[in-house]
């Protein structure tokens, strides 16, 4: 299974809240927070949330980067954005993530973060930027899990996603292989069983690239799991945009003495959880959301099959 389709347009591929279509008393709250009225706001349309997420240029020339989300109206997103406010309470001073500067929680949560005048990695990857982030998932890594930060294991929080590969047998009984990788997926609290913190959605748009350094943003779900859990998590975009992904699996200190069956059991779990996923309903906030998880699932797919021998 090749990717029949193209990869998302990076950067593209959220519908977003802009500033003017905010309550008043909201833009006041973060003018206040921000010390000087808001005179233009650049929205960041990668992800594929629906809630307000924009670089805000102040009078005093100061840039803000400010997410918020309304409890009532996408409750959903608000409480991801409550989850984010509290995870980075207790991880933001340990790993490369923009800080957050300040929060509200009432009728909306608003989130109020530190600017970094970056870019998102190229595409197509280039080695170099790759690195970089292959080099912060090995800081987030070595991360010491701080008291009282409460983080999930990823056998409980990613439960459910084995048996996504019933879903995709019903919706396509002639996928060759499907039982085998179903079988692998079905191993994956034993191989990522861990103590170490693992951010779990790494993506191009999830991370900034500044001169020296990359930056990871977005910590609403990050989890107790092995190490190198991310960094097999980062090479999905990177494998289909041509770069050697089995030789950076070689040569980077977090998988390189990791067995390659355990590689296997995490690339099947995520192909499940794309492929499963591109079948269903779109979001009407997230036009892009399937077909980004179906291109994603083609081509964790194909880069299992061709590790296991199995053929197109």
């Amino acid at each position: 299974m090749s990717p029949t389709i193209d990869p998302p347009p990076s950067g593209r591929t959220a519908r977003r809240l802009e500033w003017r279509f905010l309550p008043p008393h909201i833009r006041a709250l973060v003018e206040r927070h921000c010390g000087s009225p808001v005179v233009s706001a650049d929205s960041r349309d990668g992800g594929f949330t629906p809630g307000f997420a924009s670089v805000l240029t102040c009078a005093d020339g100061s840039q803000h980067f400010v997410k918020a989300a309304s409890v009532k109206a996408q409750r959903m997103f608000a409480h991801s954005y409550r989850e984010e406010a509290r995870k980075l309470r207790f991880l933001g001073p340990l790993v490369p993530a923009p800080r957050l500067l300040w929060s509200h929680d009432d009728e909306w949560v608003v989130l109020g973060f530190e600017y970094v005048a970056g870019s998102l990695p190229r595409r197509p990857w280039r080695s170099d930027e790759l690195d970089l982030l292959l080099d912060a998932l090995e800081q987030v890594a070595s991360t010491p899990v701080p008291a009282g930060a409460r983080l999930d294991p990823i056998g409980e929080d990613l439960a459910g996603l084995p048996a996504y590969w019933e879903t995709i047998r019903e919706r396509h009984p002639d996928l060759v292989h499907a039982e085998e990788a179903a079988a692998l997926a079905a191993r994956f609290t034993e191989v990522l069983a861990g103590e170490t913190v693992q951010h779990t959605d790494i993506r191009d748009d999830n991370v900034l690239v500044t001169k020296d350094r990359l930056w990871i943003c977005d910590w609403n779900w990050p989890v107790l799991a092995a190490p190198w859990f991310d960094t097999v998590s980062a090479l999905i975009g990177p494998r289909a945009d041509g770069l050697d992904v089995e030789a950076v699996l070689a040569s980077r200190a977090l998988t390189r003495d990791v067995p390659a069956e355990h590689v296997d059991v995490v690339l099947a779990l995520l192909a499940g959880h794309f492929l499963k996923s591109a079948g269903d309903p779109v979001p009407p906030t997230s036009p892009h959301l399937r077909d980004t998880q179906r291109w994603q699932g083609e081509v964790v797919w194909e880069w299992l099959t061709e590790r296991r021998g199995w053929g197109s």
